[in-house]
């Protein structure tokens, strides 16, 4: 038999088992057996040395045009199977439009969240205003406009997370309160703001402190302001968090920024001050501080401190829900577990 009626069978041969092929794989095999580089097709050209001269293009050309036909038959024959499968996943995957659709469930606010709205809302109400400001914050705003200068113990207070030299992650709210006496405009009214946010502090050893927290800073400056508008306010902001029968009292402390100061408590919502586990038997739970505005703060802003006045205070949401709802691990507030989030869902 002469090579061409040699390929010929061949041809026959791979038409016939492409026809029974059934599935991808036996396409795939039929391709390296046939033209693969053991293939008789390929085996049949390497053998061209053996063939007189007259007749190797006659059956180089054939063998070529063979491997070709070949190549195309079983590249069509795929793509049949190729349909067929996705076809039958498309079936395996058809989706009845019929059947009801499954229910979106609707969000909720954060217990965090749902507590600083809440505050955020009382003080609107008594027409302070909502600013907020930088958490990376400068040396300067964070401390020394709060009358902490370099070197001052009040900073062993409030161990940081420094950046640079100059820049921290801020330990608290107050330098907002510069950043709003700065830009405001004294001429056209009084100054009454609070600054609610996040805040970082080296300080998370026990089940009642983290390293971040929420805190809310408020400040009112005007010509007119002493201690009482201080507790009036306060007293307020404690009846409508925890009771209209609630009580403040307020005990001297020391902050830098403010001169004199004051520790704020609130008489004890679970035993109304008789004495419990809550109050630790004293009738009374420490929930902010605050005093009026330290002079040295308001010169800092070109303020004249015989002419205004002010007050400040500060709290911390986190310690605000933790009383409110019974909360006994302030590390609950971030671990986003969806049992202790639920609880919470039907407040927001």
């Amino acid at each position: 038999m002469d090579m061409i009626e040699h390929l010929k069978s061949i041809r026959k041969e791979i038409d016939t088992m492409i026809q029974e092929a059934s599935s991808l794989d036996e396409l795939h095999q039929l391709r390296i057996d046939y033209l693969g580089k053991k293939g008789p097709i390929t085996e049949a050209l390497r053998s061209m040395k053996e063939i007189e001269p007259s007749e190797r293009p006659k059956v180089g050309q054939f063998a070529n045009d063979l491997k070709q036909t070949m190549t195309a038959m079983i590249d069509e024959r795929e793509a049949f199977y190729q349909q067929k499968a996705l076809d039958q996943q498309l079936k395996q995957d058809a989706i009845d439009v019929t059947l009801p659709g499954e229910t979106v469930k609707t969000g909720y606010s954060h217990v965090l969240h749902q507590v600083i709205t809440e505050i955020e809302d009382l003080f609107l109400a008594m027409g302070y205003e909502i600013q907020s400001g930088p958490e990376i914050e400068t040396d300067y705003y964070n401390f020394k406009r709060m009358n902490i200068p370099e070197n001052h113990p009040a900073r062993d207070m409030q161990d940081s997370f420094y950046i640079d030299n100059e820049h921290l992650l801020r330990t608290h709210t107050s330098p907002v309160e510069a950043r709003a006496m700065d830009q405001h405009d004294f001429s056209k009214g009084p100054l009454k703001m609070i600054s609610p946010g996040k805040v970082y502090r080296r300080d998370d050893d026990d089940a009642t402190h983290s390293h971040q927290f929420t805190q809310i800073e408020g400040l009112a400056v005007g010509k007119d302001l002493g201690m009482s508008d201080l507790k009036g306010t306060l007293e307020l902001f404690a009846r409508k968090m925890f009771g209209e029968d609630r009580e403040i009292r307020l005990r001297p402390s020391y902050f830098p920024f403010t001169e004199p100061s004051a520790e704020i408590d609130i008489s004890c919502f679970n035993c109304g001050g008789k004495g419990c586990r809550i109050c630790k038997y004293s009738g009374w739970i420490e929930i902010l501080g605050g005093g009026m505005t330290h002079p040295n703060v308001l010169a800092m802003d070109g303020l004249d401190p015989n002419e205004y006045h002010a007050f400040a205070f500060g709290l911390g949401p986190d310690r605000v829900a933790m009383l409110k709802y019974g909360i006994d691990d302030i590390r609950h507030f971030y671990q986003n577990d969806l049992r202790f989030n639920h609880q919470f869902k039907e407040r927001g």
